[in-house]
């Protein structure tokens, strides 16, 4: 099949819009609906071709060739990339959908969508792509497209400060990326994945002197400084710690594309990257471990964070972050199969709580805060039920798609070793906050009494089908995914053997029985504190003062970075705006021009209009003359 036209689809779509999108306006969706659609039914069509057994690598068109420099287009679909192509199609198409309800009425209305197509077309291309190069270019396209619709309402001023901090806080990860990108060159001598993993192995007893340039010694394999490098690429995209600190203020942009941004484009790169770059990771046991810790603390922390947090958006932002630890945690200790596992279902569930989320938000006018919420269940019917499926699928509950690929990845890392073991355990409490407070989102904004706004209770409502159906769709998708054998269809891709050894290991039914356990506790512990004695929360909190503080303003990280990184940065940039920018170039401008003007003032002296005057200038001259060919 032509594989080419899954991407080609949303870039028409964007082509069409971003060029003729002030005729079409309010009709945009009638181009990009049927565009994504097309791509999700080829997409599904390529998924079935390679089940088949049919993979394939094309090369699309070639830019530059110099020596062994081969700067070219490509796609490689294999079993990871068809799995990605379905979550990036589907939960694009019911985000497109989804828009047309949520935007409506909305200025920059087709301005929207073509941001949204060139984002699904961004990074359907980083999927496919064969070589590191593409996937860098996309990487940064991905980074862009997040700017832009982080920013939509650029008239606010928070969703512009918002945009900028996801995309400074990316370029920090981006540049250790760029320099994996050329040691992978200056090593390996080719940028194609097929090249690099075959030559790989070759060059694992390399070293490298990190300190040469300081005159001193420390030398670190190669392949350990490659992987962590594209490491902090993906450290910032998929906003583990500490570059995750862009991720929240992302919910500033419209609802529609947090679900896509936290469901399956930009945070799930990062993923992405490490699963498809395994054969460089299993030749560095040092970067694994360092991918499994950074994954295990980013999944605590959101998980810690994401207890006190008032917002219902920024609830489920911060489970984004935590779920993200868990698979990198999972890739980190070579369960790649049990990380993107779960990487797909979670990006069903994700996609139907922040829908959820934006169904409610219209509801209430845009009031986002949950202390001004309650009582929603009976006027939100469809929402309610649906987002108690999301939440039960992020809980881990039995029979959802989240029990299964959860208890999975948990499973698999108890039983990659000691490490595993620890970070397995972590897990599991993780587990028991993560269900805490997806069932606190969902007692204290659709149970209890009414808290609405009385000017807006009264009109309550469900929104239209386009709101609706795609949450419906994803509350099915929440549980059907769970069925799919995604595990045993990604296995071969990863050859370590760490995978099927993990399925066998002891202790799994103890882990399993674990993890539903912890999400039955956690349920029934808000259950407690949110339901039968509300007051409780309020007393935990004046009681535990210094826990709760640190939760609800997020470990203090954003106060550290703007005290040590951020201000000082503005002053330093202050004082160069002064001394270089208006002292040195302002001042030398401004000196010629001073020049000019004391010189024109000087021949303007000269040049009186008096006969005498110019007589006496003559014998000046003239004097000048004889002096200096007499003294010469």
């Amino acid at each position: 099949m032509t594989y080419e036209l899954i991407p080609l689809f949303p870039l028409a779509s964007f082509l069409i819009l971003g060029l003729g999108g002030q005729w079409i306006k309010d009709k945009a969706h009638l181009v990009a609906v049927p565009a994504v659609a097309l791509s999700f039914v080829l997409s599904l069509l390529a998924f079935f071709d390679v089940a088949g057994g049919h993979h394939t690598t094309l090369r699309l068109y070639t830019w530059l060739t110099s020596g062994t420099l081969d700067i070219h287009i490509g796609l490689t679909v294999d079993r990871l990339t068809v799995v990605m192509l379905l979550l990036v199609t589907t939960v694009s198409t019911l985000v497109h959908i989804y828009t047309i309800g949520y935007m409506a009425g909305e200025p920059g209305y087709a301005r929207f969508f073509s941001y949204i197509a060139l984002f699904t077309f961004s990074m359907l291309m980083l999927v496919l792509a064969d070589n590191f190069l593409q996937l860098f270019v996309f990487w940064e396209a991905v980074g862009l497209c997040s700017y832009l619709l982080i920013g939509h309402w650029y008239e606010r001023p928070s969703a512009c400060a918002a945009a900028t901090k996801a995309f400074i806080v990316n370029r920090v990860g981006d540049f250790g990326f760029i320099l994996g990108l050329l040691l992978v060159w200056t090593t390996l001598g080719s940028l194609d994945y097929s090249d690099v993993f075959a030559r790989a192995p070759e060059a694992a007893g390399a070293t490298l002197n990190v300190l040469s340039a300081l005159g001193g010694t420390w030398d670190v394999p190669v392949m350990t400084m490659i992987c962590l490098l594209l490491f902090t690429g993906a450290v910032g995209k998929s906003a583990q710690v500490p570059l995750h600190v862009w991720l929240p203020d992302a919910m500033e942009g419209p609802t529609p594309i947090s679900a896509l941004i936290h469901a399956a484009t930009m945070v799930t790169a990062g993923v992405f990257m490490v699963a498809r770059l395994a054969p460089l990771y299993n030749l560095s046991p040092t970067a694994m471990t360092v991918v499994a810790v950074v994954g295990g603390l980013t999944m605590v922390l959101g998980a810690t964070i994401a207890l006190t947090q008032t917002d219902i958006k920024r609830v489920v932002a911060y489970s984004t972050m935590s779920q993200l630890g868990y698979m990198m945690m999972a890739c980190g200790l070579g369960a790649y199969a049990a990380g993107m596992y779960h990487l797909l279902t979670h990006g069903a569930f994700k996609a139907l709580l922040f829908l959820g989320c934006g169904s409610v938000i219209l509801a209430l006018h845009h009031e986002q805060d949950m202390r001004h919420m309650g009582g929603l269940k009976d006027k939100l019917p469809v929402t309610y039920w649906t987002f108690l499926v999301g939440s039960l699928a992020l809980a881990g509950f039995p029979l959802t798609a989240g029990f299964f690929s959860k208890d999975d990845l948990l499973v698999s890392t108890w039983s990659s070793g000691p490490l595993g073991q620890v970070l397995t355990v972590f897990g599991l409490l993780t587990a028991l906050m993560t269900a805490f407070y997806s069932f606190r989102l969902v007692f204290v904004t659709f149970w209890g009494s009414s808290r609405v706004d009385p000017h807006h209770a009264a009109h309550v409502h469900e929104q239209s089908p386009t709101i609706t159906v795609p949450l419906m769709i994803l509350a099915v998708l929440s549980i059907v995914t769970g069925y799919l054998g995604i595990p045993s269809f990604l296995e071969p891709m990863f050859s370590s053997g760490g995978e099927q050894a993990a399925h066998h290991g002891s202790g799994a039914a103890g882990v399993m029985a674990a993890a539903t356990l912890m999400g039955v506790l956690g349920i029934g512990g808000a259950y407690y504190a949110y339901v039968v004695n509300p007051s409780l929360p309020d007393t935990l909190a004046r009681t535990w003062q210094a826990a709760y503080e640190l939760s609800f303003h997020k470990w203090y990280v954003d106060e550290l970075y703007s005290r040590v990184i951020v201000r000082p940065t503005f002053r330093a940039a202050g004082e160069l705006w002064k001394r270089v920018d208006v002292g040195i170039i302002d001042g030398a401008v401004n000196g010629v021009a001073r020049a000019v003007a004391w010189g024109a003032w000087f021949m303007r002296l000269l040049q009186s209009g008096q006969t005498q005057h110019y007589a006496l200038g003559m014998a000046l001259g003239v004097a000048v003359i004889l002096t200096v060919f007499l003294l010469y």
